[in-house]
């Protein structure tokens, strides 16, 4: 089926941050691209409005069979350095490690092992749009070498982004075969590009919901000490409280809709007295209780993190490293969801 330019340019207009222009023209790995950084952060969507007419005519030379195919003896020298091609390598490596970083920080052996795989898998991805490619197991390795020499620092997907674009750049060929989507039906692709927005997208939806539900904690305790200091004037206390669940009785109006009033108070009794269980097992871990300052809560950390350390415990690793772990997660827990006083201490 010949690919009409009229069509793409709809498709780049209607969803090009998606990357459905390059879906349509069989350019799978671009779609991703797109698809995963929102059009290259919008200025490589908008760059694509004056390169639509040569993708189009590139896809259906391609599909026409006037390309023939491209192999080393066929053309011995690697396609020509591209600055944008570069820089896109470097922001996107650095893109995907940031993404890692914010959802999968609490993962073992992180810096050593999933954040230069992530940087990699982003300075390969661009790569390998269009009729480009590169040796994906170079430039991870060249990301594995460079990840310990930054190993805990929170800008080390920029070293190693850079070190992967280098090496990508040196190793850098064209494909021997055309585009993958470009002879396939759409419904595998578009499975196939669902699944890798999938993985990418959510260890970072995961991120955002527990940080959302620590803020809702840290909120409800905000309320819980401010309604608890005028304890003393039981009327106060419920004018107060009046006041503050206004913005919801306002909702029940204009819908219709809520919960009876001793519903609803059974409902604010647990969101400002009840703990998350998982709060309760971090403060059995670090052997902290509820009053527990910041100080105290580092202090009773560190000193774990001295007796679990898994290089302090050669004989019992695999058990050092799973209380390591649980160590780790109670203290990032205690960290987001202390009361307001501790805080302030």
């Amino acid at each position: 089926m010949v690919k009409k330019v009229t069509v793409t340019y709809a498709l780049w207009a209607l969803g090009g941050p998606l990357g459905l222009h390059h879906l349509y023209l069989g350019r799978d790995n671009h779609a991703l691209l797109w698809m995963l950084t929102l059009g290259g952060f919008g200025v490589g969507w908008a760059r694509e409005f004056f390169r639509i007419p040569a993708y189009v005519g590139e896809a259906n030379r391609e599909m026409a069979g006037a390309v023939r195919e491209r192999t080393t003896r066929q053309m011995p020298r690697p396609p020509p350095v591209s600055a944008a091609r570069f820089a896109g390598q470097i922001s996107v490596g650095i893109y995907f490690g940031t993404v890692a970083l914010i959802g999968l920080n609490s993962l073992s052996f992180f810096y050593l092992i999933v954040l230069p795989l992530s940087v990699g898998a982003g300075v390969h991805l661009v790569s390998s749009v269009g009729d480009q490619t590169t040796d994906l197991h170079k430039t991870l390795l060249a990301c594995i070498i460079t990840s310990p020499i930054f190993y805990g620092s929170t800008i080390s997907p920029l070293p190693i982004s850079i070190a992967a674009s280098v090496t990508a750049a040196q190793h850098r060929r064209f494909k021997t075969h055309p585009p993958s989507g470009s002879q396939k039906e759409l419904g595998p692709r578009v499975y196939r590009l669902t699944l890798a927005w999938l993985a990418f997208s959510a260890p970072l939806a995961y991120c955002v919901f527990h940080n959302t539900t620590a803020t809702l904690y840290y909120l409800s305790d905000c309320v819980a000490a401010l309604l608890d200091m005028f304890w003393f004037f039981p009327w106060l206390r419920s004018v107060v409280e009046y006041f503050l669940l206004l913005p919801y009785r306002v909702l029940c109006a204009f819908t219709g809709w809520g919960p009876s009033e001793e519903s609803w108070r059974k409902v604010l009794d647990i969101l400002l007295t009840e703990r998350s269980q998982r709060e309760r097992e971090a403060m059995a871990v670090l052997s902290v209780h509820e009053e527990s300052s910041a100080e105290e809560i580092a202090h009773s950390y560190r000193e774990l993190v001295k007796v679990w350390h898994p290089d302090h415990n050669p004989g019992e690793m695999e058990e050092s490293q799973k209380m390591f772990i649980q160590i780790q997660e109670a203290y990032e827990t205690l960290l987001k969801r202390q009361k307001p006083h501790s805080r302030n201490e």
